[in-house]
């Protein structure tokens, strides 16, 4: 098979993170960003709430490029079964990271590859549970202002200075926490005949 009778692939994503991870596997992809609530339901699970959100971002992108495999992920942080979101200001970030001292973190890494040839949706939620450090609180704000992790759940990019928090990680997938889980993905990609080795 040559690269151009490879499917057209989409990252239903505007995390940089995403993209930078997906660039990884060498592989052609396009990038579009799904506009969605991204919301939780009343009485929604964590787990739920990620797989819906990650199959909506993926119908939202596959309705505008028909035919296309389309990547949707979206990842939701839980502390005693409670959402922890995405912290948008200093001074949330540094309530999250507050909370999280000295416990571990569940994170749901949800990913769903929709084949726009033939609809089929394969999904996945991979967790990873993160415990953090037991840091004082000039570190924290520090790493804060050093890392201004702002646009992600839980506040601690593991893929940068926020590794540094982290005392322990448990995870089928090492790609999973920063935010697209390539082990499940390329499985998906495979059951959906996706070449990865060309010529």
């Amino acid at each position: 098979m040559s690269q151009s009778s490879r499917p057209t692939l989409i990252l239903g994503s505007s995390s940089p993170y995403r993209r930078e991870l997906l660039q990884r596997l060498r592989i052609p992809f396009e990038v579009a960003t799904p506009d969605i609530d991204e919301s939780p339901l009343a009485g929604e699970s964590p787990e739920a709430t990620a797989l819906r959100l990650s199959r909506s971002k993926a119908q939202a992108i596959a309705e505008r490029h028909p035919g296309a495999l389309v990547i949707g992920s979206d990842q939701v942080a839980t502390l005693d079964g409670r959402q922890i979101g995405k912290p948008g200001s200093h001074a949330q970030a540094l309530a999250q990271l507050q909370l999280m001292r000295g416990r571990t973190v569940t994170f749901h890494s949800a990913l769903c590859l929709l084949d726009g040839r033939n609809g089929e949706a394969q999904l996945a939620d991979v967790q990873t549970r993160a415990t953090f450090r037991e840091l004082p609180d000039h570190e924290l704000d520090a790493y804060l202002h050093i890392e201004r992790p702002y646009d992600v759940a839980g506040s601690a990019k593991s893929e940068g200075l926020g590794i540094a928090l982290l005392s322990h990680m448990e995870s089928d997938d090492p790609t999973a926490l920063v935010g697209l889980p390539l082990i499940a993905l390329t499985t998906m990609l495979r059951h959906a005949g996706y070449p990865f080795f060309l010529d």
